[in-house]
């Protein structure tokens, strides 16, 4: 009995070490996988934000630098906080937004206050309240104006605010303008860090990551195209393929992703303008082509949709008919394939684009090949001609903007100063 005893009381001191084990494995397990789920580049924003916090933390721990900047260290660190992006040029941005409109707020808001602490008595109050609702009427419609929220939205919100802070403040408070220019230098030491950590401590570009998201889409929409009549042509019967393929279909999904693509594409292309010369980008570098491009691509994936949608309509052939149909699509699909991939290619290496001379005479024998008397042909009966009338319009139209894109990304290389292709001899 005793052994048994023993051997019990073993087994349970082991369960327990086994079960603190096992939670601890389980932990890690999940710590491992939220890791590698997430993006390597949040993790290493999320350092560089908390090396600026403590660095700009260090104007109000450190007695010296208290003694200098006082209580306003504050707002270095509010500004550290506000800044700091993700993306290089999106920092860049609030940055100067911030700078300039403080400083234009807290030079007209100076301006206010002495001009009411100069008249005194009853004008001092409605000198500022005129100047309160002058400059925001004004400020506020020329935020609103497209060209300018676009880019400067954020100046114009801090410089608003800015006014109102030192113009209020200035009636009860000496020496407002000492004060301005005090909080002026907290948010100049603290735009000063956030720029220095985010720029120079591994920093991260919108601009390679419009340039390499606007490349990879060529080659989602010609994996769709390809999906599309890989069902198509899928052997089985009907019912069975229509039930296989949906909405949720990879080709259809690649397709909606560079659908809803515009508003991140449009976000890059903003922090990209403003950030400085590295790398493969210059100064003045044509981003405005590359939100061109999207459009065209996007253009591109709706129709590949329609496509999809013809496809899979049931007024289609039945499976045997389309086999007589297989050859012209083969054809269309390599082709098509190759030129969307080359055209991609050409962006993602900065290469010029060779539209003259490969890319256009293969989209004219496409053209030939989609239009009468070399269409797509089959004796079929009325319902099915017309959803082969419909494949074939379809194509077309994929070519045609094809077409239109290739010439784009040519002009694109040649604004960009791309490098000329290696051709094969």
């Amino acid at each position: 009995m005793s052994s048994t005893t023993a051997s019990n009381g073993s087994k349970k001191k082991g369960d327990g070490n086994d079960s603190s084990f096992s939670w601890f494995e389980g932990f890690a397990s999940v710590f491992k996988e939220i890791c590698n789920r997430s993006d390597k580049r949040r993790i290493i924003h999320s350092i560089k934000v908390g090396v600026a916090l403590v660095l700009v933390s260090l104007l109000y721990l450190v007695n010296s630098m208290f003694k200098q900047i006082g209580e306003n260290a504050m707002w270095a660190i509010m500004t550290v906080v506000v800044m700091f992006e993700l993306y290089a040029g999106a920092t860049l941005s609030k940055g100067i937004n911030r700078g300039i409109g403080t400083l234009i707020g807290g030079g007209m808001g100076c301006l206010a206050a002495v001009l009411a602490a100069e008249n005194g008595g009853i004008a001092k109050p409605t000198i500022v309240v005129i100047s309160l609702f002058a400059y925001g009427t004004v400020a506020t419609y020329y935020r609103l104006v497209p060209n300018i929220k676009k880019r400067y939205d954020y100046g114009f919100m801090i410089s608003i605010l800015t006014f109102n802070l030192v113009a209020v403040s200035g009636v009860r408070a000496e020496k407002v303008v000492e004060v301005a220019r005090d909080r002026l230098a907290a948010i100049g030491m603290g735009f000063i860090l956030c720029i220095f950590v985010n720029l120079f401590i591994f920093p991260i570009w919108a601009s390679n990551d419009l340039h390499f998201s606007t490349s990879s889409k060529f080659n989602k929409l010609a994996n769709s195209i390809q999906g599309c009549f890989d069902e198509y042509f899928k052997l089985g019967s009907d019912k069975e393929n229509h039930d296989k393929v949906g909405d949720g279909s990879a080709s259809i999904v690649a397709c909606k992703i560079v659908i809803n693509s515009k508003s991140n594409d449009e976000a890059l292309a903003n922090h990209a303008k403003w950030e400085p010369w590295h790398g493969k980008f210059g100064l003045y570098y044509p981003w405005d082509k590359y939100l061109e491009i999207g459009e065209h691509l996007r253009e591109i994936a709706a129709t590949i949709i329609s496509l999809k949608g013809c496809l899979q309509s049931p007024k289609q052939p039945p499976q045997m008919k389309r086999q007589m149909l297989k050859g012209q699509c083969d054809d269309f699909l390599l082709s098509m394939i190759w030129i969307l991939n080359e055209i991609g290619d050409s962006i993602g290496k900065m290469e010029k684009c060779q539209t003259k001379l490969t890319i256009n005479p293969k989209l004219q024998l496409l053209t030939l090949q989609l239009s009468p008397p070399g269409s797509f042909s089959c004796k079929v009966e009325t319902d099915e001609n017309l959803a082969i009338s419909s494949l074939n319009f379809l194509l077309s139209e994929i070519v045609e903007k094809v077409q239109i894109l290739a010439a784009k990304v040519e002009e694109l290389g040649e604004i960009a100063n791309f490098r000329p292709t290696k051709l094969d001899v």
